[in-house]
This record gives C-alpha cells, structure tokens and sequence, in this order.
C-alpha cells in the first residue's frame, strides 16, 4: 500500500452507511428530477402523429423549495405520468378518429363507383333498347309502306274493275236502247218513274 492514501474498506460504520445511503438517494433524485420526460403528441395535417419527448426543467432548488422531498417528486411524477397517459389517450382517439374517417370514405368510393357502374350499365341497356325501338320502327315504318303501297294497288284493281264494269253497262245500255229504237217499244222501268 501506499502511503498516505486512505484504504475504503467494504465495511461501513453505522454512521458512514447512513449517510452513504442518504447520498446515494439524493444522487438519484437528482438524476430522476433532471431526466423527466413526457410523450406529448405533435399533430401535423391530421394524418400523422408524431411523439417526441419534451425533457421537463426542474431544478433541486425548485423542488426544495415547494415543501422538499420525496412527496414533491412522487406528485410531479404523477402530473408526469397523468400528462403521458392523457397524451398517449387522445393520440389514440385522434388515430382511431382518422381510422374511421377513412373506412367512412373508402365506404363512400365504393357505394360510388357501385354507382357509377350501376349507372352505365342501366344507360347501356337503355341505349340497346333504344337501338333495337329504332330497328323495330324502321321495320315497322316498312310494313306500313308495303300496306299503304298494297293499298293503293288493291285500290286501282278497283277502280279498273270499277271503270271496266262501267264501260261494259254503258255498252249493255246502247244495245238495249238500240233494240228498243229498232222494236218501238218503251222500257219497263223507265216509264215507272214518269208514273205511266
């Protein structure tokens, strides 16, 4: 050994342990009071929630000063730790908030698009029957004319029938008109309507 430097046993006094462990607890207060921290979100655009650590400036003196010691430390590590879980509570209510937001409209695209398409198909059906109400309207505009032109035929075989018939009872007149001139004889029903 060399002299003049003091050898620390592991044995303690009594006395010495005392104030040892009374070091050793205000060592590590200090180093608890120093290092505090809190999550506290930071909300940007509502979509992103980002948890940074904000370190809480608290000095031994501040502390001693409030009413000194372990009670003070125990209700600002309290505050702390309300602070964190009141923090991490409304970031999850802003996340589950942003969660439904976007299963609402994901929701809404969707009944949209069943929409969209609904819609075409509906309008696609319509123009078919449209197409096929023009097709059967041409044919049908067709048939018409062919009636109309089968008509007209009918009816000039009957005004040919009609004019022939005429022709024929005009003949039929002449000749009988000529027998009575040539017999002096006078018609039956031609005197019934002058009352002879």
């Amino acid at each position: 050994m060399i002299m003049g430097e003091e050898h620390q046993s592991p044995l303690v006094s009594p006395k010495n342990s005392k104030e040892h462990d009374e070091q050793n607890n205000e060592e590590a207060k200090e180093k608890v009071e120093e290092k505090v921290f809190a999550l506290v979100p930071i909300v940007e655009d509502k979509e992103k929630i980002i948890s940074a650590p904000i370190q809480e400036k608290e000095t031994d003196s501040e502390i001693q000063k409030s009413t000194g010691g372990s009670k003070d430390r125990d209700t600002a590590l309290a505050k702390v730790e309300s602070e964190k879980r009141l923090a991490l509570i409304k970031a999850w209510e802003d996340n589950e908030k942003t969660k439904a937001e976007n299963k609402a409209l994901k929701k809404l695209s969707a009944v949209g698009a069943w929409e969209n398409t609904k819609k075409a198909n509906l309008e696609a059906e319509l123009k078919q029957i449209q197409e096929e109400l023009e097709k059967k309207k041409a044919e049908y505009a067709e048939k018409m004319k062919n009636k109309v032109a089968e008509i007209h035929r009918e009816a000039e075989e009957k005004r040919a029938t009609i004019v022939a018939k005429r022709g024929e009872d005009v003949l039929k007149v002449e000749e009988t008109a000529a027998k009575f001139r040539a017999t002096g004889n006078l018609p039956k029903k031609f005197l019934q309507c002058f009352g002879y």
